[in-house]
């Protein structure tokens, strides 16, 4: 909770005045078992009638300004945990933001959701209550003992002697209860991360008919948490009435031996009963201490759990030798690139020098490497061997903002967000006019459909694009792609589901265009490739076959194959290969 405190001391205003209220409302409340004693001792026992008004004057006035600087106190405190849970997650959410691919591959999508969501609620209870409670209440401990040794010391040990029993059950208890809620927590983000999966991939499940697995295997993980819960719930019954009887006994001393002092004539009845207010205000706190351990223990599991996330630095960052290059024209070249993925070899000296405008075509075998060349490109991963030069610079040395802005992707996982159709082809950026988005869309041949739905371009689209066909949603990310305008163009498999006329008017639309872009394209077909600059055919991470559509048909090599078998019917027709 130490690095929460930072977050907190950025609102120091609504720290300061709820700690003024706090401090004026505990003086008050020291003032009222007096006033209490006087009512006793000299309005009731002595017949002192012209203090009446004036004292329950003051108990009353005291209540009413108590319960205004309350509200203000838990008003600001709420505001200040509110604040800092906001804060906590903008860096939470920037931070993830800031990794690279090989994160996201090891990271559960749900156990994220569970850092940004639950566990800053933790937070934000243990900031807007736990640890403002703590204090008073520590304020209220210190203050009462102080008092109630003045007033009796042989009586005040009575509600002091059993407070290092108090301290013992109220340290063994916040360890216990730490310990299970970290459980919990993780349990929490698994339990979160199955539910993500099956929404998201309910349709399959539907489609082989896996209902059943699914519920059993939610019913197990929600067991689980069951299970847990309960062992927290033992740990709590385990202390909290301990504490409250031990409180309970110490008060119920008070009033029996402090009523003996009373027959005895030691001191009067008043005072007795302003004894027992401060002995509440000794053994509230104690009786407040399991409540409070609780919330401040959950913040606490939660908060380790969020900066475990944050201490984990990105890979792949600028360094302060990074240069900014704001006009990349878009000359990529590899230097015998190697990348290790795993520990295991995933590119193998990779040579390719892609000019500016010019076109590079990625073929091969699935598994082969190709989207692993392109991943290298924005550095999305970092190469292992070898170096990556973009305009002659290499790219280790270029600002990732700089280098990904010079770049649009269209990967072989399209993914569209729930909104319409117009805000996912802008991704945000309103600069854009309302003709370069018809213009993009016109070239990504997106308008053909887009103009036959009753919205157009506002329509609204499912998560991830239900409701469109695969076809349409790679023709919005290419539109999104083009609309950039980008220097770097990368198409990951970005034709797959289109029809070959779709395709062909498509790959003429990007040949045409009066800006060429430097395009890496990867494809599993033919007329997807075929005139490219360069072609790559990779086998096993290696660059097997180099050359032009022609120069690898004459080679009668891996290419030729793949040729030959997309276009076997008219390859029988006529011998001559064109």
């Amino acid at each position: 909770m130490k690095r929460i405190l930072k977050y907190v001391t950025r609102y120091k205003l609504f720290i300061i005045i709820p700690f003024i209220m706090m401090f004026v409302g505990i003086g008050l409340d020291m003032l009222n078992p007096l006033l209490q004693a006087i009512f006793i001792d000299r309005v009731l026992k002595n017949g002192e009638s012209n203090l009446l008004i004036l004292v329950l004057g003051g108990i009353g006035g005291i209540t009413i300004v108590r319960a205004i600087l309350g509200y203000i106190k838990m008003l600001m405190g709420d505001y200040l945990g509110v604040w800092v849970s906001s804060d906590l997650k903008n860096d939470l959410f920037n931070h993830i933001q800031s990794m690279p691919y090989k994160y996201f591959d090891s990271m559960n999508t749900g156990e994220l959701m569970s850092r940004i969501g639950e566990d800053v609620d933790n937070v934000w209870m243990a900031i807007a209550f736990g640890i403002g409670f703590l204090i008073e209440n520590a304020i209220y401990l210190v203050l009462a003992t102080i008092i109630l040794i003045s007033i009796n010391w042989k009586l005040a040990l009575v509600s002091i002697v059993a407070s290092p029993l108090i301290c013992y059950l109220a340290i063994t208890f916040e360890k216990e209860i730490g310990a299970a809620f970290g459980k919990i927590s993780d349990q929490a983000a698994v339990i979160n991360t199955t539910a993500q999966e099956n929404i998201a991939g309910v349709r399959l499940v539907k489609a082989f008919a896996r209902e059943k697995h699914e519920i059993m295997k939610f019913l197990n993980l929600n067991n689980d948490n069951y299970n847990l819960r309960i062992a927290q719930n033992k740990v709590l019954a385990k202390y909290l009435p301990a504490l409250e009887f031990t409180s309970n006994v110490t008060v119920l001393l008070v009033v029996c031996i402090g009523g003996i002092f009373v027959i005895h004539g030691n001191f009067s009845l008043g005072t007795l009963v302003a004894f027992y207010g401060y002995s509440w205000m000794l053994v509230w706190p104690m009786r407040n201490l399991g409540w409070l351990i609780n919330v401040i223990s959950q913040g606490d599991a939660s908060a380790k759990k969020i900066f475990k996330i944050m201490d984990t630095l990105p890979e792949i960052k600028d360094t302060e030798t990074s240069v900014s290059l704001e006009s990349i024209k878009g000359h990529v070249t590899f230097n015998n690139v190697s990348f290790k993925y795993n520990d295991e070899f995933v590119l193998k000296n990779i040579c390719i020098d892609a000019k500016a405008g010019s076109t590079v075509a990625i073929m091969g075998t699935t598994g082969s490497g190709k989207s692993s060349i392109i991943n290298l490109i924005g550095r999305f991963y970092e190469l292992t061997e070898g170096s990556l030069l973009v305009d002659g610079v290499d790219v280790k040395n270029i600002k990732l903002k700089d280098l990904r802005k010079s770049m649009a992707v269209v990967s072989q996982d399209t993914f569209l967000f729930s909104e319409s159709i117009e805000e996912n082809i802008l991704m945000g950026d309103k600069s854009y006019s309302k003709e370069k988005i018809l213009e993009a869309s016109d070239c990504a041949c997106a308008s053909e459909f887009i103009d036959t739905i009753a919205d157009k371009y506002e329509t609204l689209i499912g998560e991830r694009g239900i409701g469109l066909s695969g076809g349409q949603k790679q023709r919005i990310s290419i539109a999104r792609a083009l609309l950039k305008d980008a220097n770097i163009l990368v198409l990951d498999d970005a034709t797959s589901a289109l029809d070959m006329d779709t395709e062909y008017s498509l790959l003429k639309n990007l040949h045409q265009k009066h800006k060429k872009s430097t395009t890496f394209i990867i494809a599993h077909r033919i007329s997807a490739v075929k005139n490219a600059d360069q072609i790559l055919f990779l086998q096993n991470g290696e660059i097997i076959e180099r050359g032009t559509h022609q120069e690898l048909l004459s080679q009668k090599g891996k290419y030729y194959e793949v040729y030959c078998d997309q276009f076997k019917d008219f390859v029988g027709l006529d011998k001559e290969v064109v």
